[in-house]
C-alpha cells in the first residue's frame, strides 16, 4: 500500500520535479555548512580585531533591556549599541529588515554564530549553528554578510527559486521551471570553484535534475531498463526522507508566515487545506507530519479567535 502511494506521487511529473528540486536544496544545505561555519568563525575573528573592545571581556550590562524583538533592536548599553553598529557596516540591507530577534546580543563577544544570525530569515532564534539551518538560511547569510565574497545576484536567484518551491500551493513545478533552477544552481555553485565539499555535490546536482527517478523493489531481482544510465533508483526510504523533510519545512515557512501575520489567513488556510488533502491520500508521508500540523492548526485557530472578537467581525451564524 505504502508504495504504491509513492509509485501514484512519482507518477506526477510536476511533483516529482517539486521533490527533485527540493532535494537539490537539501544537498546544497549538506555542503555548505562546514564553509559556513569557517567563514562565520573567521568573520567574528576579524570583527574583534579590528574592535578589540567588543571581545569577550566585554559584557552586556543590561541583558533584559537589550532583548531584541522581531525587527527592533534598540541597545541599552554600549557594549550591545557597539555591536548592533558593527554587524550594520557589513550587513548589505543595512536600511532594511534585519531580524534582530534571530539573536542574544550579550552572546556576540563570545559567540560567533550569533552575530551570524543577524543576517539571516527570522525565526532562527532556537538554532545553535548551521548544521540546524535549512538551505534559504545559509543563503540568506552568504547574501547578507560582506564577508562573503560572491556574485549576489547569483544568490538572490536560487534564494527566489527555494521561496517559489515552498510557496507552491499544490507543491508542483513545471519541467520548463526545473531547467531554469538547473542553470541558476549551477550559476551559483560556480562561486565557489575553490571549495572542495561544496564542488563535489556539483555533479550530483547535475545527474538528479536530469534523469528520471525510480524506486528499487527489494524484492525483484531485476528491474526494469536497470542499464539505462538516465535513471536514478532510490529505495522507498530515501524518497520518504525527503518528502518529509521538505514538507516539514513547507510547514514551518507557514507557521512562520501566520504567526508573523504576513500573509492574510485565509490564504494559510487555504494553503493548509491543500497540505492536509494531500496527506489524507498519502498515509505514509501523514503520520510524520502530525505534530507540524497540529501546531500550525492551533496557530491558525488562534489567529480566528482574535478575528471574531474584533469589531465588526461576522458572528458564527453569519459566517457560511
Amino acid at each position: 500500500m505504502v508504495l504504491s502511494e509513492l509509485a501514484a506521487r512519482l507518477n506526477c511529473t510536476e511533483y516529482k520535479n517539486w521533490v527533485k528540486a527540493g532535494h537539490c536544496l537539501l544537498l546544497l544545505r549538506g555542503c555548505l555548512q562546514g564553509f559556513v561555519s569557517r567563514e562565520v568563525h573567521a568573520f567574528h575573528r576579524g570583527l574583534l580585531a579590528a574592535a578589540p573592545g567588543l571581545g569577550p571581556h566585554a559584557t552586556c550590562r543590561s541583558v533584559s533591556r537589550c532583548s531584541p524583538r522581531a525587527r527592533q533592536f534598540q541597545p541599552q548599553c554600549q557594549v550591545c549599541a557597539e555591536w548592533k553598529r558593527e554587524i550594520l557596516k557589513h550587513h548589505t540591507n543595512r536600511n532594511g529588515d534585519v531580524h534582530w530577534g534571530n539573536c542574544r546580543p550579550g552572546r556576540w563577544p563570545v559567540d560567533a554564530w550569533e552575530v551570524a544570525k543577524a543576517f539571516m530569515p527570522r525565526g532562527l532564534a532556537d538554532k545553535t549553528g548551521p548544521e540546524e539551518c535549512d538551505a534559504v538560511a545559509l543563503l540568506s547569510l552568504i547574501n547578507s554578510c560582506d564577508h562573503f565574497v560572491v556574485d549576489r545576484k547569483k544568490v538572490t536567484e536560487v534564494i527566489k527559486c527555494r521561496n517559489e518551491i515552498m510557496h507552491s500551493s499544490d507543491m508542483k513545478v513545471s519541467s520548463v521551471w526545473l531547467r531554469d533552477f538547473q542553470m541558476k544552481i549551477h550559476n551559483f555553485l560556480n562561486e565557489f570553484k575553490n571549495i572542495p565539499e561544496i564542488m563535489a555535490v556539483y555533479s550530483r546536482i547535475e545527474q538528479l535534475l536530469t534523469s528520471d527517478w525510480a524506486v528499487h523493489i527489494p524484492e525483484e531481482d531485476q528491474r526494469d531498463g536497470c542499464e539505462d544510465e538516465t535513471r536514478i533508483y532510490l529505495t522507498e526510504s530515501q524518497i520518504n526522507e525527503i518528502e518529509m523533510e521538505l514538507l516539514k519545512e513547507k510547514l514551518q515557512e507557514l507557521y512562520l508566515q501566520a504567526e508573523e501575520q504576513e500573509v492574510l489567513p485565509e490564504e494559510i488556510l487555504n494553503q493548509l487545506e491543500v497540505v492536509k488533502e494531500f496527506l489524507r491520500n498519502n498515509k505514509d508521508l501523514r503520520n510524520g507530519l502530525a505534530e507540524d500540523m497540529y501546531k500550525l492548526d492551533s496557530l491558525h485557530q488562534q489567529h480566528e479567535k482574535l478575528d471574531s472578537k474584533e469589531p465588526g467581525a461576522q458572528t458564527p451564524e453569519g459566517k457560511t
